[in-house]
């Protein structure tokens, strides 16, 4: 027996650990087992809250670079991202105090590596009560979703405007670890499941890495959830408004931690239990889904870490990568889907049919499981991207991942494809803190340019090709593009006095033939608008040679083939 228990095991189970209490624990584990755990701080958040680590090994084995030169799987297990939902945070640390207190548990550890952050958005573990959470069951008292910044940190992961986040990029790069669970709750429909599971989309992960986790990784872990007495299911997506209807595999972009670990070519899980669930049920379900993903990694490590060496070593020759994806709708599979009847009524409040779930008519049935993603855009592989050192944001993402680049020493010309862009179609309002571009259209063009000193060289034949690319197309689903780090481009600079500008229009369009086909196009489709001189000269000024900015719409990355 031990002295050390978590508050929500010497409360009524509906109890979570402050901040201050769960920092506290693992200090006292790590002075009483300094040779299982190692427990640090690693930074602070934007409100200046310390974040802490910890690595738990079964042999004293700390050093980073003496593990990975091992080559030991790394487990890494992050919780408090949402401190709302923070039964992962409680289950933690009683798996950290077992392995402890407990020799057979370390023991079967083996040379796997437990990398863990306790609480991750430890702003908003600060800031509590018991009403952010609108349909969630306990706990009594539990976080914000928001950081000191009022940002949700799984949305930050590429543009990293917290510095949770450019500390979460650097211990993921600098750890690389094989296989990452980050804890959370669900929101949405009803049904008896208390734990449903997000997993990398297998599609993303390629031939090697993406099969075994559909095939082996996942089977084995909802049959051991099933013996545990937690039967589990994907996370519940529905296609329409219930699941009656299907669901969809959850499509984690890199701005979430799964989507961020393919990146990296993890292999990723965001365990999200069922809000209306009792949290001693959630708690208990999270603390299984844990065991039973450690337990998997550690039988399985060696084949897990062959698997991603391979697929690092396929990034450094792909000709061809996808950067967007889209659900295959003509080709779903089935699920064996348990749920409650969806029934709907009139609104006691406005003039709409309600839904709700009755649980007093329970259903088991296959239900469509649209679980294949096919790639949505596809782009061809340059031999290196030129980054100018004036993009300073992008450049800084780039290294704390890990990308190997070299600055040129020299002026140097050379014959490059740039994108033009066309037309970006923006959200009508911030998005996490900036005015995300939801569409794109680009125009691939080429040109010759002189690259400065100081300028970075990023060559594509690397292992961490896929963060690369998927960052510097503009096209990707959370490319640095669409968060807005080259906005600037946007924006032409000059404009002109339209009394003077009109004697030259004229001018431009005798001068410039290909201004003239446009122009005499432009009037044919847009009749109302002849009418609007700051319309009329407002598209000849653009469309013209003479004043043309090169840099107006010119996205600055270059492409070298």
């Amino acid at each position: 027996m031990h002295d050390m228990l978590t508050p929500y095991e010497k409360g009524n189970h509906n109890q979570t650990t402050l901040w201050s209490e769960c920092i506290a624990f693992y200090q006292e584990l790590a002075k009483r087992f300094p040779k299982i755990l190692k427990f640090e701080q690693i930074g602070v958040s934007d409100g200046g809250v310390a974040v802490h680590a910890g690595v738990v090994s079964a042999d004293g084995v700390f050093d980073r670079e003496q593990i990975k030169a091992a080559g030991r799987p790394v487990f890494f297990n992050n919780n408090g991202i949402h401190p709302g939902e923070p039964e992962g945070i409680d289950a933690c640390m009683a798996i950290v105090r077992d392995l402890c207190f407990e020799p057979a548990r370390l023991a079967a550890l083996g040379k796997t590596v437990l990398l863990f952050v306790p609480v991750y958005n430890v702003d908003g573990s600060l800031n509590r009560a018991n009403t952010s959470r609108v349909n969630q069951d306990g706990p009594e008292q539990f976080g914000f979703r928001g950081n000191s910044r009022h940002l949700d940190l799984n949305r930050d992961f590429v543009k990293c405007d917290t510095l949770n986040a450019k500390l979460f990029n650097q211990l993921v790069t600098s750890w690389d670890p094989d296989v990452m669970v980050d804890t959370h709750t669900s929101n949405g429909a009803d049904y008896p499941y208390t734990m449903t599971l997000i997993h990398t989309q297998a599609d993303k992960l390629g031939d090697g890495l993406g099969p075994f986790l559909r095939h082996t990784m996942l089977p084995h872990i909802f049959a051991q959830m099933e013996a545990k007495g937690w039967p589990t299911c994907p996370y519940v997506n529905p296609v329409k408004d219930s699941p009656d209807d299907g669901i969809a595999e959850f499509l984690e972009v890199p701005r979430f931690s799964t989507g961020f670990a393919a990146l990296h070519h993890v292999i990723g899980f965001m365990p999200e239990t069922h809000m209306l669930k009792p949290f001693a049920d959630r708690y208990e379900s999270m603390r299984a889904l844990l065991d039973v993903t450690m337990a998997f990694t550690v039988a399985n490590g060696a084949q897990i870490r062959q698997l991603r060496a391979e697929a690092k070593e396929q990034a450094k020759t792909k000709s061809h990568w996808p950067v967007s994806w889209k659900m295959d709708e003509a080709n779903p599979s089935t699920f064996r889907f348990k749920g409650y009847a969806a029934k709907r009524s009139a609104s006691l409040l406005g003039d709409y049919q309600r839904l709700s779930y009755d649980r007093n008519q329970p259903w088991e049935r296959d239900i469509p499981y649209y679980s294949n993603f096919v790639a949505d855009a596809v782009v061809r592989t340059p031999k290196a991207y030129v980054v100018p050192q004036a993009w300073r944001e992008a450049i800084e993402r780039l290294q704390w991942n890990g990308v190997e680049m070299t600055r040129i020493a020299e002026a140097t010309t050379v014959d490059a494809q740039y994108y033009h862009i066309a037309a970006v179609g923006s959200r009508p309002q911030a998005y996490e803190g900036h005015m995300f571009h939801d569409t794109v259209e680009l125009e691939a063009r080429h040109g010759s340019f002189v690259l400065q000193p100081g300028d970075f060289y990023i060559p594509l034949n690397q292992a961490n090709a896929r963060y690369a690319v998927e960052t510097l197309e503009p096209q990707g689903h959370d490319s640095f593009f669409r968060w807005g780090f080259f906005n600037s481009v946007l924006e032409k600079k000059e404009a002109f006095s339209d009394y003077v500008f009109e004697d030259l229009a004229l001018e431009m369009l005798e001068t410039e033939p290909e201004l003239k086909a446009k122009f005499e196009q432009w009037k044919t489709a847009n009749p109302a608008l002849l009418a609007d001189q700051e319309q009329v000269l407002g598209f000849i000024f653009e469309h013209g040679k003479r004043h043309a900015e090169p840099e107006w719409r010119r996205y600055p990355v270059l492409s070298v083939f």
